[in-house]
């Protein structure tokens, strides 16, 4: 396939587009659906680059810019559904490119396992291992790129090594075992330098590029890590969920190589990040939030030594392996001088002098900038959304309580403008997964726009969302429509018993999981909600067993029977078959090309609901997939919503927009 076509002037037509502006008295929905400046921006490792990914319609873009002038070098922008969604730089003139299709803009990106290669200026832009790899032709014997039906994924970009990258290789098979090439960032050669104990396996290198850890699961799902001290040497069972209870994950090595890190499930509570010394197998314990699990690891600048991780709970905290290491001293220098927002450096310079400083809030989508370590000064590179004032954005406040079995519940509360004093409506927003997704409290564009509507907007981390541990997490297995709905009852009748809300004016809002939240909720809590609205829902839980993209390998058979459960078991919980207890209006929409949720899911919803008596409007877009891309058909969906929403509690409308075709 032939990317060179597509030109840079369609990443900078992204990045200088106006913002609409609406009347006083609409609400100015075009500030909450312009899509970020960029999704994420890395330094160079000389310093005279940036890479940045940039959102565009209906796929994501790379562009580089050089440090100096400001203008863009060169660009990658992919075809439709397909997105640049991680990318390497490999030495300061080369940057690798991982690719993914997502089919609508909610979907789960499915990495293809492509890596596309190009030179900061725009040159030797190349696909170098992926499916839609094409060899050189009949005419000539000299194939250095092997043309096979394989996924391959970056593991260690190789500082060391200017001309080559290890990368873990898939074979296109269910549940196959992978292997570790070493490849050739110019010509896409490999050569393979390690094979896997067990199917699935990701690979840990150490600091000198040996492959040391391999972590994996067959189909049955069991996760197994194996550790070898050498090439060649055997492989030896580290830990197997199946005798042990829990996951462990290699994390990296201390900078000697001597110590490895690993973050370890613990029986309750959240994970531990431990030492284990490969030696002695002995593990130490070395972090542990009371609350939360490690978000993201923090590397020393200009390495890939771990020293510290990010936890995202009641508020983002770093915390260090050693508190008075410089690394240390040097994120609580930058959290002081940014006020108390979060700090992460997301990239830095080689030599570790320019770091690549985000901060970021609940009323704030994101802020870069450059910070030289010598010289002590920060500079703002560019936002993510600076069309959004933090000052005038509604604030976002943690709570926590227990729900109805003892169980500690934690989420986020988004509320709009004071008004005399009075209780506002509240929306109620499950969000989607439902098992290891989570509300974090960042800057969320949907809660951003329901608060600027007028509502209170409530989000909950019910038992089986990720971030609070193994035990929080299993405790929603099989609970779909039982404890894991009594937890978002609960989170609500707390939010009004706080005073946080009307309790005349709450409806129920979801897309994905949490639109089979909403109409289980609906359902299930008649008297509670005024209202309840689907996106791109699942209504019809069997037919999750026999459609969609889940059920089609042996390992996502598995999960639908451990994690949802059988179809018998399921029936009894699906809104499909509880239409007739809804009594409140609802709200679905849909997309034609949706895998996640087929369309089927909500045509069925709305013929129950029908039967039943129940009001209900749907909009349907036949080109359109887990989530809506099409800008005029998120303003048309929005707009509905909004209108929705407002019949029943009373919040802002947006602007007329014009109709979109289906």
């Amino acid at each position: 396939m032939n990317y060179s076509k597509w030109a840079a002037l369609a990443v900078l037509g992204l990045l200088c587009g106006p913002v609409a502006q609406g009347s006083a008295a609409e609400l100015d929905l075009e500030r909450y659906l312009k899509r970020d400046t960029f999704t994420d921006i890395k330094l160079s490792p000389g310093g005279d680059y940036y890479a940045a990914t940039v959102p565009m319609e209906d796929r994501t873009a790379l562009a580089i810019l050089s440090r100096a002038t400001g203008k863009v070098t060169g660009s990658f922008v992919p075809p439709r559904n397909n997105h640049a969604t991680s990318f390497y730089w490999v030495n300061n003139e080369r940057v690798l490119i991982g690719l993914a299709e997502k089919f609508g803009s909610l979907d789960q990106p499915q990495l293809t396992g492509e890596l596309y290669a190009m030179n900061a200026n725009g040159g030797r832009g190349e696909l170098l291992v992926g499916y839609r790899v094409e060899g050189n032709g009949p005419g000539t014997r000299i194939q250095p790129k092997k043309v096979e039906a394989v996924a391959a994924f970056l593991i260690d970009s190789m500082p060391q090594d200017e001309r080559n990258v290890l990368v873990s290789v898939w074979p296109f098979s269910e549940d196959p075992y992978t292997r570790v090439d070493r490849m050739d960032i110019a010509s896409g050669r490999r050569v393979t330098v390690a094979r896997s104990p067990v199917r699935r396996a990701d690979f840990t290198s150490d600091p000198s590029g040996q492959i040391r850890f391999a972590h994996g699961a067959g189909i049955d799902n069991v996760n197994k890590l194996y550790y070898r001290d050498a090439i060649g040497d055997t492989w030896k069972l580290v830990n197997d969920e199946a005798d042990t209870g829990r996951i462990e994950t290699a994390l990296g090595f201390s900078e000697d190589g001597k110590t490895s890190y690993l973050q370890v499930q613990q029986a309750n509570g959240p994970d531990a990040i431990v030492t284990w010394d490969p030696v002695t197998g002995t593990r130490s314990p070395l972090l542990r939030d009371p609350v939360v699990d490690p978000d993201r690891l923090i590397y020393r600048p200009g390495t890939r030594v771990p020293v510290g991780a990010l936890y995202l709970g009641d508020k983002p905290r770093t915390r260090f392996f050693d508190e008075t290491s410089a690394d240390a001293r040097l994120y609580r220098s930058l959290e002081a001088a940014f006020g108390g927002d979060a700090v992460f450096i997301a990239s830095s310079t080689r030599d570790g002098r320019s770091v690549l400083v985000e901060t970021w809030s609940g009323s704030n989508p994101g802020d870069f900038y450059i910070f030289d370590t010598v010289a002590k000064k920060a500079d703002h590179l560019i936002s993510r959304g600076a069309w959004i004032d933090p000052d005038t954005a509604a604030k976002v406040q943690p709570y926590a309580f227990k729900a109805r079995d003892g169980m500690e519940l934690h989420g986020y509360l988004t509320l709009p403008a004071a008004s005399a004093g009075a209780k506002p409506p509240m929306v109620v927003m499950p969000h989607g997964g439902p098992f290891g997704v989570f509300d974090d409290g960042s800057y969320d564009s949907e809660a951003q726009m329901l608060a600027a509507a007028g509502y209170a907007v409530l989000q909950v981390n019910f038992r089986g969302s990720g971030n609070f541990g193994r035990a929080y997490r299993h405790a929603g297995a099989k609970q779909w429509g039982a404890a894991m709905q009594d937890d978002v009852t609960d989170a609500t009748r707390w939010a009004i018993s706080q005073g946080h809300a009307d309790p005349a004016r709450v409806c129920i809002y979801g897309a994905s999981y949490g639109a089979y939240a909403a109409m289980m909720g609906a359902a299930r809590e008649p008297g509670m909600y005024r209202c309840a609205a689907g996106y791109v829902g699942v209504y019809d839980l069997p037919m999750m067993h026999t459609t969609g993209d889940v059920q089609r390998s042996g390992s996502g058979s598995t999960y639908l029977k451990e994690w949802l459960g059988s179809p018998n078991d399921v029936a009894a919980v699906s809104p499909v078959n509880l239409a007739d207890r809804i009594k409140v209006p609802v709200f679905l929409a849909a997309g034609g090309e949706d895998e996640r949720a087929p369309i089927q899911h909500t045509k069925r919803m709305e013929a129950a609901l029908q039967k039943a008596g129940v009001p209900v409007e749907s909009l349907y877009y036949s080109t359109e997939g887990h989530g809506f891309y099409t800008d005029p058909h998120r303003r048309e969906y929005y707009g509905k919503l909004l209108a929705f929403l407002s019949r029943s509690l009373g919040g802002k409308t947006a602007g007329a927009a014009a109709a979109a075709s289906p």
